[in-house]
């Protein structure tokens, strides 16, 4: 049970992020007042996957093992910039893995 809230609140937070991203890249929402947010989501996104992972690490299904390659583009995320298109497709490629971790969570 609780690999699965782990998931989910490391999924929401993921998502939030990826939303506010999106956002102010397409000038939907003017940040200036409040940037520090999205990097407030980027740090709590990367601690809260890591809780995922542990939690699900012992698990059958592993979801801890489905999920741990999201590690390696949230690490990269501060070193590829963020003008240019690096900066959002780093930021996707956990996407997939959080997708396989709920279905194989839900399996």
């Amino acid at each position: 049970m609780i690999v699965g809230a782990a998931l989910a609140v490391a999924s929401v937070s993921y998502a939030s992020s990826i939303t506010l991203g999106l956002l102010v890249a397409r000038r939907r929402v003017d940040s200036s007042a409040f940037h520090w947010l999205h990097h407030v989501l980027y740090i709590a996104t990367f601690v809260l996957a890591a809780a995922a992972i542990a939690a699900g690490l012992w698990r059958v299904p592993p979801v801890g093992w489905i999920l741990l390659p999201v590690v390696v583009p949230f690490a990269l995320i501060p070193f590829v910039g963020t003008r240019g298109p690096q900066h959002p497709i780093t930021g996707l490629v956990p996407a997939p893995f959080y997708i396989a971790a709920a279905v194989a969570l839900l399996a």
